[in-house]
């Protein structure tokens, strides 16, 4: 398997998963309706975990273009690689949300909110803020990017697959701690892939797709992403 049909599978699963279960927690008539915000973290902890297990041998299982440009900055990634990874990205990201529209076809409309149908695709903030919203993108990202760069700092070794275990985990803390804000985009793919997908899928109330907003997470989380990197080379080399 080529490193882009890797990228693009492990972040078409990747949506699967999680955008699955925003539409499990969230869209009317499903038997995980109301099941929370615990079940949403876990469902991205091993969404990301899974996906970088399928694909990791091939791609190193990026799933994320503030991550694949993060170690780039770090000197762990290749820069003319970068594009190529992020097209995959956005491709998979793209043909998850599709379907995750397909499987739960009847929700849509059984569920009157479009903002509900929205937060399946795309993220969007719990108190408007564009400054405090960047800032957290930002924040959630940084711990994202160092956290996964530290993991493999100074010949830390670990067992065949606990690293990826940890990553899944840390997606979890990360979605507990830090995500209540803005939903925890902290990947530009998995926000903008799937809101373009909202924009043309013939969903049945879907109401508008914010626009507005769909910066925020793409920027704040690259900021964050060679935030990280730059401070790992500081720190940890």
């Amino acid at each position: 398997m080529s490193p882009f049909l890797a990228e693009l599978i492990g972040t078409m699963l990747l949506i699967v998963f999680g955008g699955g279960v925003c539409a499990g927690v969230n869209l009317k008539k499903s038997f995980s309706q109301n099941s929370g915000w615990i079940v949403i973290t876990f469902g991205w902890g091993l969404g990301v975990m899974i996906a970088a297990y399928i694909v990791g041998n091939y791609s190193g299982a990026h799933l994320n273009p503030a991550l694949t440009i993060g170690l780039a900055v770090a000197g762990k990634f290749a820069w003319h690689q970068v594009g190529t990874y992020i097209i995959a990205q956005m491709m998979g990201a793209f043909l998850g949300a599709v379907i995750v529209w397909l499987h739960y076809l009847p929700h849509w409309k059984e569920t009157e909110d479009p903002g509900v149908k929205l937060g399946v695709f795309s993220t969007s903030p719990a108190i408007p803020s564009t400054l405090s919203n960047l800032l957290s993108e930002i924040i959630g990202t940084f711990v994202l990017v160092i956290s996964i760069l530290a993991l493999g700092a100074k010949g830390m070794k670990f067992a065949d697959g606990l690293q990826t275990l940890i990553v899944g985990f840390l997606i979890v803390a990360i979605g507990l701690s830090l995500g209540g804000t803005t939903g925890y985009a902290i990947n530009p793919a998995r926000d903008l892939g799937p809101r373009i997908a909202h924009f043309v899928l013939p969903i049945a109330g879907k109401g508008h797709s914010n626009w507005k907003y769909a910066w925020v997470p793409v920027v704040g989380p690259m900021i964050g992403g060679v935030l990280a990197a730059l401070v790992y080379r500081i720190i940890f080399l």
